[in-house]
């Protein structure tokens, strides 16, 4: 036994051993998979994979990792706001767990001693890099000990966020330069802002910087195994892109969601409130007759994300790390462009919940296959752990998806779900969506024959006992508020927080 130890050592050199000796497990650091993790933002169920939208969406790379993927058909998030969203994947804990509910929220300050992902993986010897927006994106989100090597999503290419005069949603739109397909709508922030910004060629868009670094990260050798984050930012609004992409989608083909007039009339009080809060700028887009430009806008921005994973597909596939590295493909929650009068993430409906969710694990997953069976994103940090053969000790709130990797049709009790701010939660099983306010008021569907979620069946005996079996999925305890940000004083070049 000594002997066969010594052996493996010599076999796998110093560095396997002290992994070896690190994790208490079988396996040599070097032979464990990579792990690429790719996200995007706000990348709703409109997908030639998931039909969501009425039309055709051209996203052939999405269909193309699908082919080598299993697509999990019935994914949800964690909650359908980018923070909450991020740090529930990043920490494998939920909202109720960890207090953050909301973008105006630091983890880093209200839980110093959590265990990350990046630094997770980092601890069982893996070298963790990655780019774009992988944590929420501003300043004080992506402390930068996570990560052996990181490059910033800087907006460099984003008017709205730059605060510059190009395409300002409030400014005069006569002022706007030439070029543009559509000017801002006065009243109408960011939701507002969609266009093709004159003179930028496509490479010099910030997501394909981000996929540059991914691309050349993908290309080259590593001496051990890596996680790699790519967090494209697309589409996430303003829905600026390279005109081609504008130009796929002619105006006239553009369809627009079905509202009945009296869909919220069975809503309770809360759900009406979540979709009321962005009705300003919804209403303010229809006034104008910018609803099918937003749409296509919005598809616009879709179809550029998808064309910078062909470009990480690209070099997957044509690099040295084609055949030992698992592929992750999330978006951290939907959106809304009309569905349920509202316009904007944020409602625990299925338009804000729903999302692509793809996994390819060489050796596992069966090609091309779907799965069915409800799952939220709080299962990506338990499986990537199983996945990896690393030693889980940190406490999650999620569970492994593995068996449905094995198996797509595997017996599979767990709903997914999802929360938005403190004591509402969303629950979906494989045929129903329940819904719990934090007054108590509710709202089922039954998307076996309404997936569109147009009649609210709570309170209807017949549906008694399955809004027993629901419930049961709803967290006992919400941990109260993280503090805001405003609390603390952030130093950006220490990146350190103290409290004010």
């Amino acid at each position: 036994m000594i002997a066969g130890s010594y052996i493996s050592i010599l076999r796998i050199g110093i560095w396997g051993a002290f992994c070896l000796f690190l994790m208490g497990n079988g396996a040599a650091a070097e032979e464990r998979p990579n792990v690429l993790f790719i996200s995007v933002d706000d990348m709703n169920d409109w997908t030639s994979l998931h039909g969501g939208y009425p039309g055709r969406v051209h996203t052939p790379n999405l269909e193309r990792l699908a082919k080598i993927g299993m697509t999990f058909v019935n994914a949800h998030t964690a909650s359908p706001v980018c923070c909450p969203s991020r740090t529930a994947i990043m920490l494998g804990q939920r909202p109720s767990t960890t207090g953050i509910y909301n973008n105006g929220q630091w983890w880093r300050p209200h839980l110093p001693d959590a265990v990350t992902l990046p630094m997770f993986f980092r601890r069982h010897g893996y070298k963790a890099i990655g780019a774009g927006k992988v944590f929420h994106h501003t300043a004080g989100f992506n402390p930068p000990d996570q990560w052996d090597d990181f490059q910033r999503l800087t907006f460099s290419d984003d008017p709205w966020f730059r605060g510059k005069t190009l395409n300002y949603p409030w400014s005069n739109p006569a002022k706007h330069p030439a070029g543009y397909p559509f000017s801002g709508l006065p009243g109408t922030p960011h939701e507002g802002d969609w266009g093709v910004i004159p003179g930028l060629e496509e490479n010099e868009y910030d997501d394909s910087k981000t996929v540059d670094y991914v691309v050349n990260a993908l290309r080259k050798k590593h001496e051990r195994p890596f996680f790699l984050a790519c967090g494209i930012f697309r589409p996430h609004l303003p829905w600026y892109a390279p005109r081609k992409y504008f130009d796929i989608y002619p105006l006239t083909d553009i369809k627009r969601p079905v509202i009945p007039k009296d869909d919220l009339d069975d809503i309770p009080p809360q759900g009406r409130q979540l979709s009321e809060a962005r009705r300003t700028e919804f209403l303010n887009i229809k006034r104008h007759g910018k609803w099918a430009e937003a749409i296509r806008a919005y598809l616009a921005s879709i179809t550029f994300a998808d064309a910078q994973l062909g470009r990480v597909l690209d070099a997957l596939e044509g690099g040295p790390n084609r055949d030992k590295t698992l592929v992750v493909f999330w978006s951290d929650h939907g959106w809304h462009l009309g569905e349920k009068n509202h316009w904007h993430k944020s409602t625990l409906w299925e338009e804000a919940t729903r999302i692509p969710f793809i996994v390819s694990v060489p050796g596992m997953t069966q090609k091309g296959t779907h799965c069915a069976r409800p799952i939220d994103t709080l299962c990506l940090y338990p499986t990537l752990a199983e996945l990896c053969g690393l030693d889980l000790k940190n406490k999650l709130d999620g569970t492994s998806i593995v068996p449905l990797l094995k198996n797509p049709a595997a017996e599979w009790a767990i709903p997914a779900v999802t929360e938005f701010r403190r004591g509402q939660c969303a629950v979906r099983s494989s045929r129903y969506r329940y819904i719990r306010y934090s007054d108590g008021t509710e709202e089922l569907y039954d998307h076996s024959n309404d997936p569109n979620e147009w009649t609210n069946l709570a309170g209807k005996k017949e549906h008694n006992a399955a809004v027993r079996e629901l419930t049961r999925w709803i967290p006992k305890r919400f941990a109260a508020d993280a503090p805001s940000k405003k609390a603390y004083h952030f130093d950006p070049m220490s990146y350190s927080w103290t409290d004010k």
